[in-house]
């Protein structure tokens, strides 16, 4: 488990307690690290896979891909929502809408689109093994979640 997974339970443990602690559990809510904009996110980044910078092969290009994951009922309309690295490099959501419950696989390489794997496309490896941040933005480019790793690990 993951220290934001842990920290995204602590913060629900937290605040399920509000009734009876509503002077702690609203400053604990309004500080989850990886959700700066949204406190009640449904869509969140779920797991990175990085890959070997080294490697360029379509195979190892698509063996790199990060999940992104909803965790509410209804389905989100990701279309204009755009995936990022700390070095620029986006991948922009086209006319895909993810299901409740469900996760997408997005990966490095070149690929056919399914409803549950999405490809950028790319000749070269994206996210750095040895440091890196993905960030989510919504189609207003507002932050729904940031992954970081690494050394320079900053949310």
């Amino acid at each position: 488990m993951s220290a934001a997974s842990t920290s995204r339970r602590i913060a629900a443990t937290v605040l399920a307690a509000g009734a009876v602690v509503s002077a702690v559990a609203l400053p604990a809510s309004a500080h989850d690290g990886d959700r700066r904009h949204r406190q009640d996110a449904r869509v969140e980044i779920s797991a990175v896979q990085t890959g070997d910078r080294g490697h360029r092969s379509n195979r190892a290009l698509n063996a790199e891909w990060v999940e992104i994951t909803n965790n509410g009922r209804r389905p989100v309309d990701l279309d204009g929502w755009t995936l990022r690295d700390r070095d620029g490099n986006r991948y922009r959501f086209d006319d895909y809408r993810l299901a409740g419950r469900s996760t997408v696989r997005v990966h490095t390489g070149m690929g056919r689109d399914t409803r549950t794997d999405l490809y950028q496309d790319r000749r070269h490896s994206v996210w750095d093994e040895r440091s890196d941040k993905a960030t989510l933005l919504d189609h207003r480019g507002h932050t729904v979640d940031t992954e970081s790793w690494g050394r320079n690990h900053r949310r």
